[in-house]
Parts: C-alpha cells; structure tokens; sequence
C-alpha cells in the first residue's frame, strides 16, 4: 500500500513537472513580447502597406515647425515620453480644448467628440476595426479638460470602441488633442494618424502587448 502511494506521488510530480515546462516553453516574458512590439514598430517605420516608409522627427522639429508635420514626406512626430508617434493630416478649423476653455473663463470643460477611425494590428498586418464603412454609426467620447494642470481624461460613451474595448479612451487617442482644432463642421474636421505603442492602446493591446496604428478624425458634437 505505501509502495503505491510513492509510485502515485511520483507520478503526480512528474506529470507537474512536464505540465510546468511545456507551459513556460509555450508563453512569452513580458520583456520578450516588448521586444517583439519593439521590432513590428521598426519594421512597420521602414515599410508598410497603410502609409508607406515614415519619416520620424524630434519633438523639437514638431515644436519648431510650429507642430506642423509634412504629410507630404510622411512625417511623423516621436513623443519621448510614451512612444507614441503622430502625423497630423488636418489640424482642423474652430479651437483647441485649452482655448475653449480659455474663452469660457473655465479651467475645466467637458466637450463631446465625435470619431471615425480606422485601427491597424501592427504585429498582425491587418485591419482589426473601424466604423469608415457605416456611415450611420460614429464613436463618441466625453472628453474632459483640465487647464489648471493641462491635463485631459475621456471616456466612451458610445459607438464601436465602447462595445469592443469597454468606456477608457486609450491615451493614444487622448494625445492629438493638446495639438487639434475641433469644429462641427464635417468638411473643416481633424484628422491624424498614429502609432499607439500597447501601454498606450486598448485594454486588449495593454493585455497582448500589441501596437496598434489609427486613423482618426475628431469632430466636435453637441454636449
């Protein structure tokens, strides 16, 4: 009787053991998988079906250039701080949210954004999400601003990101907005173009460590 309980204890160390390894074989570190996001960004810079090569500029190009960058290049702006790079297509017309809040006399406003956009899987290659082809269905997000410590926070509200992905706004969709105007008018409308490094993406990105790149155009609503 004891003989079998060593042979089944045995046994049950043995198949832990095998299960243990083929599991830590199977998964990737953190820093591997960031290594990983860190290659599929560089590779997407030299070359890509979406935009074609870019050209990566300093924020103190950006800043110097009065926070233009060429589309004609292809220029995209590197943000240090967060490993987001920016193309702005289209400023867009009317104001930013610091000057609306300016204007108002108020050091904190809540606006509504309306948003069309596209969203690229940068590791995958391909197109995962975007609300371009219904015309009768657009994100909207309630977006706050801060101009006391300059900051701003959002939240779904509505639309193809909030069924998917939950209510946050990943800080990359948050970032054009110290940069873009925003007016109703859907002509006169900004638009930009980003690559979202995952700790500033979705909560799904955030979870995979996956980049992401977007399209997107910000059009002021009605609050």
């Amino acid at each position: 009787m004891r003989r079998s309980i060593y042979l089944l204890s045995a046994l049950v160390i043995v198949m832990t053991t095998v299960f243990c390894t083929t599991s830590c074989n199977d998964g990737e570190t953190y820093a591997e998988m960031r290594k990983k996001e860190k290659r599929a960004i560089a590779r997407f810079l030299e070359d890509n079906d979406i935009c074609g090569k870019i050209k990566v500029i300093t924020e103190e190009q950006f800043y110097a250039n009065d926070t233009v960058t060429d589309t004609v290049a292809n220029e995209f702006v590197l943000f240090n701080d967060d490993g987001i790079y920016m193309q702005i297509v289209r400023k867009g017309e009317g104001s930013t949210m610091k000057e609306m809040a300016r204007a108002n006399g108020d050091s904190i406003i809540n606006r509504t954004i309306l948003c069309r956009f596209m969203e690229y899987d940068i590791e995958a290659g391909d197109s995962t999400y975007s609300n371009y082809y219904s015309p009768s269905i657009v994100d909207k997000m309630l977006c706050n601003y801060n101009d006391k410590n300059n900051t701003f926070s959002a939240s779904f509200t509505e639309g193809m990101m909030s069924s998917r992905y939950g209510s946050n706004v990943p800080k990359g969709w948050i970032k054009p907005l110290t940069f873009v105007r925003l007016t109703r008018f859907a002509g006169k409308i900004a638009k930009v173009r980003l690559i979202v490094p995952h700790a500033s993406g979705t909560t799904n990105a955030s979870n995979y460590v996956l980049p992401c790149y977007y399209e997107i155009t910000y059009q002021l609503g009605k609050n």
